[in-house]
């Protein structure tokens, strides 16, 4: 017999607004101490120096992670012009400084150069794996490594406020993968300016934005109330791009058990025309619980994960 697994086996996602000075790790942790959970894991790294949406899965929802991993982002930032960082942000060592502060309209004239795909240097204080080190523990012990360029989406950039020459406010829109810092790198290289981030909040990963979010002292105060499902939003909510599918007790039963079930043409033809092209992913459900994702293929659904959920 398996051992036994610690906590309560409570699942869903919090949308959690994530203070400053507190790493994606803590967060987690204190989300999962607050509920008791078994399971947690997040959807997105923010750095301490960061705040806003920090997505956080329990239970069985830690199987949805992915998708919300890939999912677009929003994000607030403030530009100081001056001085560069090591890390492009505010607590980095200075290594360069500069008088040059460019105007509102030097920088709007700037950002079409970011709009759509784009090549992008991760900034060295990254997670990015170098020979499976993280890039910023390499920095950290001063080993300089070239990073390869990747391809990401800004889907938009503005700029909405200047409140004086020193600081400029911006709001970025983009795909999985793109940093902000590497944003600010390259506008304040093209500006022939120094420039760091000294202010950043994410306002949005995929459907969970700050309308939806709560803080860790809320969190905190519902669980420890008992109204901890009001800060907790359903497994499925990571999911809101994947085509879903009714079934039928017999059906939902057995994809439950692993096997794979027949689709009527009438239900394969109606799924396809929702599908992302290439995508093969659909969410099974019976009635309001999530059962499984599975793979169509063939005309049939092959389970690929399965939800234990009551």
């Amino acid at each position: 017999m398996g051992r036994r697994r610690k906590g309560d086996p409570v699942s869903g996602w919090v949308c959690l607004d994530k203070p400053l000075d507190l790493t994606s790790t803590q967060a987690v942790g204190r989300v999962r101490r607050a509920f008791g959970a078994q399971k947690a894991g997040h959807a997105g790294t923010l750095d301490p120096l960061a705040t806003g949406i920090l997505p956080i899965a329990l239970g069985e929802a830690t199987k949805t992670v992915p998708f919300l991993m890939d999912s677009s982002k929003a994000y607030r930032f403030t530009i100081e012009w001056g001085s560069t960082t090591a890390g492009f942000d505010r607590e980095g060592e200075v290594i360069a400084t500069s008088d040059v502060r460019p105007s509102r309209a030097e920088v709007e004239a700037a950002l079409p150069a970011f709009l759509g795909e784009i090549e992008q240097i991760p900034p060295m204080f990254s997670a990015v794996k170098v020979d499976g080190e993280r890039a910023y523990d390499l920095a950290r012990e001063g080993i300089e490594v070239d990073l390869a360029p990747r391809t990401v989406t800004i889907h938009g950039i503005e700029v909405l406020d200047q409140p004086d020459a020193d600081h400029v406010e911006l709001e970025l829109r983009c795909g999985k993968g793109a940093y902000v810092r590497a944003v600010v790198r390259d506008l304040a290289i093209m500006l022939g300016a120094c420039a760091h981030v000294s202010a950043l909040r994410r306002t949005a990963v995929g459907p969970l934005n700050e309308s939806r979010a709560i803080s860790l002292e809320a969190l905190e105060e519902l669980c420890n109330t008992g109204d901890r499902q009001e800060a907790l939003l359903p497994v499925e909510t990571a999911l809101d791009d994947i085509p879903a599918l009714a079934l039928t007790t017999e059906d939902a039963f057995r994809l439950t058990q692993g096997r794979s079930i027949v689709l009527l043409p009438r239900q394969a033809e109606a799924l396809k025309a929702r599908l992302d092209q290439g995508s093969r992913v659909v969410a099974a459900f019976e009635g309001e619980r999530i059962v499984a994702l599975c793979e169509m293929r063939a005309g049939r659904l092959n389970p690929t994960r399965v939800f234990q959920l009551t």
